[in-house]
């Protein structure tokens, strides 16, 4: 599934078709160049990897300006790889931009979710917390029991618990394009997505 890597500008709305009010999150896509191409003969799978934000070499370890240099691209500051059934379309050196979305499209999108640091069960996982009276005036944030008493007389691994929140990859799906402007490479996609502005998003075509 190809898609390509982006910056969240920030989100603002505008008026669709029918002149209904919508929150859109602008993005700008691209121009990402095609880094390498990995074919089933050499790599065992197809695929296409691209780069996106120029930088200094300096910035990069020679591994990464060996694959740069290789391709023949200026040094990008992200790299990803899209699998592929087909690589004939592309060829090292040609870039991808905004225009192979249109109007319409459904993409999904993946970013790193905002870091929100420790978080107690009430906000972390929607807890209900105990009861505001019969002198539970120190409970109405407490998680609650969190196990057995003599059997099995452990807590289960995963159990829904106080502790980190957020600041992990995040994907949606079913994200309509709204608009698309090529020309400065950005499109405008309904709702919110991951992520705080100015993060890395990937935005990848769904099937229709």
């Amino acid at each position: 599934m190809l898609g390509l890597i982006g910056k969240k500008i920030g989100m603002t709305q505008i008026y669709d078709e029918n002149d209904v009010l919508v929150p859109i999150t602008v993005v700008e896509v691209g121009p990402c160049p095609i880094v390498q191409i990995k074919d089933e003969d050499a790599d065992g799978y197809t695929a296409v990897k691209i780069g996106f934000g120029q930088t200094s070499p300096k910035r990069l370890g020679r591994p990464g300006n060996g694959v740069y240099e290789k391709a023949g691209v200026e040094a990008h500051r992200v790299l990803r790889e899209f699998r592929v059934e087909d690589t004939s379309d592309f060829s090292v050196g040609s870039v991808l931009d905004a225009g192979m979305f249109v109007p319409g499209d459904s993409v999904a999108v993946t970013g790193q979710s905002k870091g929100k640091g420790f978080q107690g069960g009430v906000k972390r996982h929607h807890f209900k917390g105990g009861p505001k009276t019969h002198g539970q005036s120190d409970r109405h944030r407490a998680p609650g029991s969190i196990g057995q008493s003599s059997s099995p007389s452990r807590v289960f691994k995963g159990m829904k618990m106080a502790g980190h929140m957020g600041d992990r990859k995040v994907t949606v799906k079913g994200i309509r394009v709204v608009q698309v402007d090529q020309e400065r490479n950005l499109v405008m996609l309904k709702g919110a997505v991951p992520g705080s502005r100015g993060g890395t998003l990937v935005v990848c075509k769904q099937a229709s």
